[in-house]
């Protein structure tokens, strides 16, 4: 979730330089607080709020790309993927098969 909010934070914040207009606070406005909007909500629900709240915006670039993968790495990766697949596949079937003898 930490790179969820980042890249939010980093898409509005770069999107609010292209706006025109200067946002104001109009008067009577009230400033609430994560604490007040969550007081009527159960605990289960307060906990995941209070554990999801964004602290501050984190020293990390937004869009830090993993490397590329070097071909044998991307071949071993992929073989592995379908090694894994296929011996899914045979447990499906070795179900199925048990099922119907036992009918």
């Amino acid at each position: 979730m930490d790179f969820v909010y980042d890249y939010m934070f980093h898409l509005l914040n770069e999107y609010s330089k292209l706006l025109k207009f200067k946002p104001a606070v109009p008067p009577g406005a009230v400033e609430l607080c994560l604490e007040t909007m969550d007081c009527s909500a159960d605990a289960v629900l307060q906990k995941f709020v209070m554990e999801s709240m964004v602290k501050c915006p984190s020293d990390s670039a937004p869009c830090s790309m993993p490397p590329p993968y070097s071909p044998e790495a991307l071949r071993a990766f992929l073989n592995k993927k379908e090694n894994l697949t296929r011996q899914v596949e045979m447990w499906g079937d070795a179900y199925w098969e048990n099922q119907n003898k036992q009918l």
